[in-house]
């Protein structure tokens, strides 16, 4: 064979193979192509489905809304006629108890305008009043000082909470809290008399007596739990202070924190650092400060204790 026909023999079988190595890896493209384009539409479809899904609920939504905002109307419009009916009556009483608070102010360190003002915490003694008299199924806030938006929103879970633990509805009353500072308090806020504002309406709902030895502090919630606050140290000073002879403490505040300063030597720098350590609560409280502590966990444990009759 002449070398001139070895020579076309091999251009054509490199033709060949390279036609080979170039048609298949197209077609593997084109296969991968193929299928994803495949999963495209079907993620596409599946995003239409689920856009669907989500007007449909968003309307559902709408259509409960428009419910509640109805049964919200009717159950006004019936409250009204309860409320205005000839015969008025209603519960009729009043309790009244003090409580702890705690008193944030600022004081200056120094006469100059320009000298470092501190936040010290005290505790005060508020007198509260809870009143329940025939009316239209309110809940008012009587205050000297002026109390925040926080505070009433605790008056109004305590009310719903003696209405569920007496069995007795209040629809027909209204409930007034009265709480009295005395001194110069500019303000005090916050859940921490729901627990004591809770005792006060079942007291006066079924004339039950208070012990005036016995003060309280904890927030309420909707099922009767009485819950954590803050200020322990300050609000067990000022019960001890008033002559208060138990302090009821949420047991959720079992666990104190307290802080001790600790200085050091780094580089002949002098670090001051502030150590956390956890306490337990009533055994500080009456080592230190000199008044028995008791935990409480809901509204009937405050009920069984603070309550003359037991």
């Amino acid at each position: 064979m002449k070398p001139i026909q070895v020579l076309g023999i091999l251009l054509v079988i490199s033709l060949a193979a390279n036609l080979y190595l170039a048609f298949f890896p197209i077609q593997g493209s084109q296969a991968n192509l193929t299928d994803f384009s495949g999963q495209m539409n079907m993620l596409e479809s599946e995003n239409a489905r689920l856009s669907m899904q989500v007007d449909r609920d968003n309307a559902t939504i709408g259509g409960y809304q428009s419910q509640l905002g109805l049964y919200r109307l009717q159950l006004q419009e019936l409250t009204g006629l309860i409320n205005v009916s000839p015969s008025g009556t209603g519960p009729v009483g009043s309790a009244v108890l003090q409580g702890p608070a705690v008193l944030q102010q600022i004081q200056y360190n120094g006469n100059s305008p320009y000298a470092q003002g501190q936040v010290v915490q005290s505790g005060v003694m508020l007198n509260i009043t809870a009143e329940v008299k025939p009316g239209k199924g309110r809940v008012l806030v009587d205050t000297q000082p002026l109390m925040g938006v926080v505070f009433q929103d605790a008056a109004n879970t305590a009310v719903f909470v003696a209405q569920n633990r007496t069995g007795v509805s209040l629809v027909g009353s209204d409930v007034i809290f009265s709480i009295n500072a005395p001194g110069q308090v500019p303000s005090v806020d916050g859940p921490s008399a729901g627990a004591l504002m809770t005792l006060l309406v079942i007291s006066a709902v079924e004339n039950k007596p208070l012990r005036e030895d016995v003060t309280l502090t904890g927030t309420i919630d909707q099922d009767g739990n009485v819950g954590a606050i803050g200020g322990v140290v300050e609000k067990a000073q000022a019960a001890k202070d008033s002559g208060k002879a138990l302090f009821l403490l949420p047991r959720a505040n079992a666990n104190l924190l307290l802080y001790t300063q600790q200085t050091r030597q780094l580089y002949g720098f002098t670090v001051i650092q502030q150590v956390p350590k956890s306490v337990d609560a009533k055994t500080y409280v009456e080592a230190n400060i000199g008044v028995p502590v008791q935990y409480v966990d809901t509204i009937d444990d405050v009920l069984r204790i603070a309550t003359a009759t037991g």
